[in-house]
């Protein structure tokens, strides 16, 4: 299990570095175009939303899971007091992009609300898929884990879609973990935990069209960040290369559109499933904070 927990983790980060440098490019003529096929980390461009970063960086998604993991290794539990903290520090000199959900959740804060409350009212994906390093803490605690994961999607994104994506997440990495195949465990959850529920039809939309082309299926699904679109995607990517994490992480981003929420999902699920050897070496050796990463998850796992 702890080669998996690495490769949940590091999945994780590799997948948000390798959307960076063609992040919310809708048209994914342009990306093929402008940039080939992406399987290797690149600067974004000047114009683009992260021009203050650079190759092997994160955006600003990566960042807040990095906030979280080094909240998960100092306190050895979830604390959403020390997470809030630790988040609320991150942005006070950003350079970095601040999307719709980071500034309604700091004008939350400014306006006097606390960590349980001050979550912006925002559906995007984003808050949901952050959570490998509590999946890594928690993987002999279901229940905390589902906690835990819903209490810290909560603290930035309160919409109730968003936070019970969280739970599904949750119960398909503990899940996995423990050896099942992801898209088994998929269907089991989905099944046992969301029945007429959105998430179910989400589940079987993604699951149902794995036979096609996975950039057109995510273009039909929707490429933006918000829950409903995203969701399907990466049930289409996860079950259509269940054995192949490079491949499923290359055609994330090749999608287009909020490619870096996508992709972390995949990554994290996958390297959940496969370990570090399904991840490429010179992705992982290409992550500007992998020493760091690594420090920090040898503390939780």
């Amino acid at each position: 299990m702890k080669n998996n927990a690495y490769g949940m983790i590091l999945g994780s980060f590799v997948a948000d570095s390798l959307a960076l440098g063609v992040h919310w490019i809708y048209e994914t003529k342009i990306i093929k175009q402008k940039f080939g096929r992406v399987d290797t980390f690149l600067k974004p461009l000047p114009d683009s939303y992260h021009p203050s970063k650079d190759k092997g960086g994160f955006t600003h998604y990566g960042d807040q899971e990095m906030v979280l993991l080094e909240s998960t290794s100092a306190k050895k539990k979830f604390d959403l007091e020390d997470f809030s903290w630790r988040w609320r520090s991150l942005f006070k000199d950003y350079k970095g992009y601040m999307d719709q959900a980071t500034r309604g959740t700091l004008a939350n804060y400014a306006a006097g609300k606390k960590a349980s409350d001050a979550g912006s009212m925002s559906n995007d994906l984003s808050g949901a898929i952050r959570i490998a390093p509590l999946a890594a803490l928690y993987s002999q605690d279901l229940a905390g884990l589902v906690a835990a994961a819903r209490a810290q999607t909560a603290m930035t994104h309160r919409d109730p879609l968003t936070v019970d994506c969280s739970e599904f997440f949750a119960r398909l990495l503990f899940h996995i973990l423990k050896g099942a195949r992801p898209s088994d465990a998929m269907e089991k959850t989905a099944a046992e935990r969301f029945t007429g529920l959105p998430i179910e039809s989400w589940f079987s939309a993604g699951r149902d069209s794995i036979g096609e082309d996975s950039i057109s299926e995510i273009s039909r699904f929707g490429q933006s960040c918000h829950t409903p679109d995203a969701f399907p995607g990466i049930v289409h990517l996860v079950c259509k290369y269940e054995k192949d994490l490079r491949e499923a992480l290359i055609q994330a981003v090749m999608a287009g559109g909020d490619n870096a929420a996508r992709a972390m999902a995949v990554g994290m699920i996958l390297g959940a499933h496969l370990g570090m050897e399904a991840i490429p070496e010179e992705w992982v050796s290409g992550l500007t904070k992998k020493s760091r990463i690594m420090e920090l998850a040898e503390s939780i796992i």
